[in-house]
This record gives C-alpha cells, structure tokens and sequence, in this order.
C-alpha cells in the first residue's frame, strides 16, 4: 500500500531561530560564511569552497555571464543556464573565465557601417560605452577602430551617421599583441592613460579587451572567487538528454563545476549522467545533482557519486510543480530531513557531501534556516533576477520598475531538456509561469545587506562559522499567531523607505 507521511511539511516561514550565548567575539566582522561547493573525505578540504553560501539559479531570466562575473565578485558563483545551444553557453563560460584575469571578450561591437543610432542602442542594451568596431562587426572580427563617448556629440550629428565618420580609426590606436600579459597591459594602459588597450592577433583580429576600471575593480574586491590562476569560477547547468555533447565543450570552455538542472532528481536519468562524467573525467570534474526531498532521494544521489546534493521540488517563487502534479514538500521539512541522512552518511563513510537548499526562500532570513537546518548553501531565483545584472529587460509596470522573470519550466523557456520524460517526449503542459519582480537595483548593494542580516543573526546564535552554526542552532516551529506578532501590528505605519535586502 502507500506510504503515508502524517506530519505537516514545513516551510522556512514556519520556523525561528533561538538565541544562544554569544561571547564577546560574536560580532559580524568576526563570522566567515566560507562555505564547501563539493564532497570531500574527512580530515580533507573541498576542492572547491565558495566564500559566501549563495550561488544563483541555473535560469535564463537568472544566471548569464554578466550575473556570473557579478556574483563572484562577492564571493558566490552562478550556474549558467544550460537551456540555450551548446556553444553559446561555452561562450558565456569562456567570457567569465577570461574576464577576471583581465582580458574580456569584447560584447559591445559594430560594424564600420553602422551608425550613431545602433551605438546608442548598444551602449543602452550592454551598459558599456566602448564599442570595439570590427570588419563584421562581431568580437573577433578585424579591428578597425574604436568607439568611446568622447568621438560622438548626440545634440551635434546625425543618428543615421556612419560609425567609420567618427570611430578612432586603427591607425590612431594604442594596441597590444595577444600574448601580452596581464601585468604589461596594465603598463601600457596607465603609460598612455587609457581607459582600455585592445589585444589582436597576428591577423588584426580583435581577441581580448582590457580595461581600467577592471583593474581597479579586482583591487576592490578581496572576498571574490577565483581559481589557481586567478580567474573567476563559475559554474553550468547541464541535462539528461544532450550531456555526451554540452559537458565537454563546458569543461573546455573553463567550467568549474556542473550541476544538472532538473526538476526531479532521483531518477536512472541522473546516474547515467554522472556515470559518463566518472567514466570519461574521473573526479577531477565536478557535478551536482537533484533536486531531492527526503533521505531515500539524498542516498541515491549519493550513492550514484554526486559532488553536492540539490533539495527542493515546487517552492521556488514560479514554480508550479505541486499546483500542477501534486509532488513535492515543504523546503523546511526536506531540508531538515536530509541534512541528517547526509550527516549520517558522513559518520558511516568519511563522505561529506554538501547540501544545497534550492527554493523556498522568501524573506533574508530564510537563508540563515536553510543554513542552520544542515544546507551548506543556498540557490536562489526570484533574489537574483530583481538586481541590473540579470539578463532580463526593466520595465515600468503603472509607475514602477521591475524586472522580468520566468521559470525554467515555463513556455517561455521552453526548456523541456530538464523534465526527463525519456525518449523524445515532451511536457505538455507548464511547470513554471512568467512573471515580474520588483528592480531592486545592484547586486552588490542587495547582497551586502543580506550577507549582512545572516552574520548578524549567526552572532546572535553564538556562532562565527556555518559548521557551527549546523551543530549548535536552535530553532523553533511557530504558530500561525506567532507568525503574525513577528511582524509589525496593531500600529499606523508611516510611509517608509523599501528595504532593498528583502
């Protein structure tokens, strides 16, 4: 017969944390939320730690390049979204990879026969005022000159001018050789005072772009992620049905880590994935599985050979998974569960492997139950897609901004890729809607606030690290009374600023 569960599932809005003794060392400045990404032995370190317990969603309307770059700026990483064709997405990949050691792919370019017009649209769309003018206007084509803010005066030309009638033309550019170092390039750029110096090969061909500002910004940036060679780690998504193809060309790209973007993850599909990665890579390539929601699921995974563990089916903010088909349970609940098969697991086998709590997270505080409940890190949508840096447009809804957002399950993604239905078949009906949430501005404004909130409350607890805060956390489930009086009641409210961490 059936099993039947007659406990509630719980979500993370049903439970608090209790206050523990905090010694005079608990103070925010104190707390590392350095984190473990994949499995290791005990007595070992992970191959790969994150410096903050946040990495964002594998989406379209989340996780790109630009989101990616961001976002481990402050320490977390990104999966790019692996719904889109094989070699764009290495591309996405290859543009974080070289972006941290300070030669970016140029994606501001144009052709000599453009115009003024196509500038600006270009200049509003990516947010770069350089624009690289190339033979054919693509990033590698042949540079034949350059475009900054200072060549053009809107008020005083034509939109319909051509590019060629005002670009800096190659011969008056200041240049490098594409083997250049990233040491000498910054020479050459602070000898002649350049805002960027651009690198070609030995055919005129435009390769990389280095910037000052970048410079500068890695200086600013003592908590980012970065690999053996100082470059950005990033992540990608991958499915169950064109893996043979997409992972190889990710790993060559420069993919740190894979996880597989599926909406259900204890199923054949996922080991025949990891089996090909184990087969071909060995454990020198990284892959995470899921999404799970009890222990039955946790060991599979584990036994299967995952790298980190997903959990969470339908609590993410569109996903629509238990309206539709009645599966799933309540984030707090499956966390809770599986937290402890892992740690049993662990005790039994010298195997730690690292739990991702996946959906469910409303409020900022959700992210430090989901870390106290036994998650190591948290992966989020809906908070990552309100911030400029996700790919999807701003719009003015009735007076306010907002940004678009849609799930991967949704028609508009039409990313059926991560329902394994075997064979050729496809969903026909929707597991995620399109939708808009609040702008809520820069990622990194957003994100220190949050950051901030966690080691806050970590303090409170009496702890300056996540595995203590696993270990010796106190939470309580709360009633729906108590969860009303968690608010503010029975008062007038004044007109009040919005908070952007919420």
């Amino acid at each position: 017969m059936a099993v039947y569960i007659n406990e509630p599932s719980h979500t993370f809005g049903e439970y608090l944390l209790m206050p523990g003794y905090s010694s005079t060392d608990c103070i925010p400045d104190n707390v590392s939320l350095k984190t473990p990404l994949v499995k290791f032995r005990k007595g070992e370190q992970s191959a790969i730690s994150l410096n903050i317990p946040t990495v964002s969603a594998i989406m379209q309307s989340v996780s790109d390049d630009t989101m990616a770059i961001a976002l481990a700026k402050e320490g977390g990483l990104s999966f790019i979204y692996g719904s889109q064709p094989i070699e764009s997405q290495a591309k996405m990949v290859a543009r974080v990879k070289s972006y941290r050691a300070g030669f970016v792919v140029s994606d501001s370019n144009i052709s000599p026969e453009g115009t003024l017009e196509e500038i600006l649209v270009l200049k509003k769309k990516t947010g770069h005022s350089t624009v690289a003018v190339t033979t054919d206007g693509t990033e590698d084509g042949k540079l034949v000159g350059i475009v900054t803010s200072r060549d053009y005066r809107i008020s005083r030309m034509d939109l319909k001018t051509k590019v060629k009638e005002f670009m800096t033309p190659f011969e008056n550019l200041v240049w490098a050789p594409d083997n250049t170092t990233l040491k000498e390039a910054n020479d050459i750029i602070w000898e002649h005072k350049l805002n960027c110096l651009p690198l070609i090969d030995s055919k005129q061909k435009l390769v990389f772009m280095v910037f000052r500002k970048d410079y500068d910004s890695h200086k600013e940036n003592e908590n980012e992620l970065i690999d053996d060679f100082k470059r950005f780690v990033v992540g990608a998504g991958v499915n169950t049905r064109d893996y043979a193809e997409r992972i190889p060309a990710l790993i060559a790209a420069g993919a740190d880590v894979l996880c597989i973007d599926s909406s259900e993850g204890f199923t054949e599909w996922q080991k025949i994935v990891i089996q090909y990665v184990r087969s071909n890579y060995g454990d020198k390539v990284k892959i995470g599985a899921g999404n799970i929601v009890d222990k039955e699921g946790f060991l599979f995974l584990a036994e299967a050979g995952a790298d980190f563990i997903k959990i969470g089916i339908g609590g993410g903010a569109i996903c629509i998974t238990r309206e539709q088909k009645g599966i799933g349970r309540g984030q707090a609940t499956a966390v809770i569960e599986v937290a402890k098969a892992r740690d049993d697991y662990f005790e039994e086998t010298g195997i730690y492997i690292p739990l991702c709590s996946d959906g469910g997270t409303v409020h900022d505080y959700h992210m430090t139950l989901a870390l106290a409940m036994g998650a190591d890190f948290i992966m989020m949508g809906r908070y990552f897609a309100r911030f400029d840096e996700s790919p999807t447009n701003k719009v003015n809804i009735k007076g306010n901004y907002m940004k678009e957002y849609w799930g991967e399950g949704s028609e508009r993604a039409k990313n059926w890729q991560r329902y394994d239905l075997g064979g050729s078949s496809k969903l026909s009906f929707e597991e995620g809607v399109d939708s808009y949430v609040p702008y809520a501005g820069s990622l990194k404004d957003n994100l220190s606030l949050s950051l901030s909130k966690i080691r806050s409350t970590m303090c409170n607890c009496g702890v300056l690290t996540i595995p203590k805060l696993h270990k010796h956390a106190k939470i309580t489930l709360i009633s729906e009374t108590s969860i009303i009086e968690g608010g503010s009641h029975d008062v007038m409210l004044k007109e009040s600023k919005q908070i952007i961490g919420s």
